[in-house]
């Protein structure tokens, strides 16, 4: 599932990791802090550079958003706790700056009335819509589904299934409760199901 997802989600161009390790390295004045931070931020580059290319939907303003996010991320670096989920974390900071940087801030904090707990509807785990969009072995199918879909569920699903981060951890991120994580996904997951069904004209 993860594979195919990665292929259809997959920007442009690539991040410009070397470019933002060096700007890393640039605005640390505590090697020691910096040599942390980097191990920990470097590997994750690609992955936030291609969440903030969904997010904001342009890869030179993806660029930009990563290079707020690294810069808030570092200066904020002596409150992460040691032990803790640095991906969850920085991802949250990727998201509330891209938020902040946005008159549509309210209307992206919206509490979805789909979102309760009680409303999630099951979904069988063995049979995801990535699985259908392998046997349909059309992954661009895949990717104008992910595009359709509400910001909402499309980043929730990108989360969980590109980012392959747990419940706990998307609702950090998000910064709602997990019954929320679960029920925006199950919905995630039916309504790119039904893209792609309607994509196919089969059923998944």
């Amino acid at each position: 599932m993860p594979s195919a997802i990665n292929s259809a989600v997959l920007p442009e161009r690539s991040a410009p990791t070397q470019r933002y390790s060096s700007k890393i390295a640039m605005m640390t004045s505590s090697r020691s802090i910096g040599d942390r931070f980097q191990d920990l931020a470097v590997p994750l580059l690609a992955s936030l550079y291609n969440h903030a290319c969904w997010l904001v939907r342009d890869t030179t303003e993806a660029e930009d958003l990563v290079q707020e996010t690294l810069t808030k991320a570092l200066r904020a670096f002596e409150s992460f706790e040691e032990g803790t989920n640095f991906k969850a974390w920085v991802f949250r900071i990727l998201r509330n700056t891209f938020l902040t940087s946005r008159a549509s801030l309210a209307s992206n904090r919206t509490v979805y009335l789909e979102d309760h707990p009680d409303s999630a509807e099951l979904t069988d785990p063995g049979s995801t819509p990535e699985s259908y969009a392998i046997q349909l072995d059309n992954l661009a199918v895949l990717r104008r589904a992910l595009e359709d879909l509400p910001p909402h569920l499309r980043e929730v699903i990108l989360l969980s299934d590109l980012e392959e981060l747990k419940y706990r951890e998307i609702a950090i991120v998000l910064d709602v409760p997990i019954g929320t994580v679960m029920s925006r996904l199950a919905r995630a997951r039916q309504a790119l199901r039904k893209l792609l069904q309607s994509t196919s004209g089969g059923a998944a």
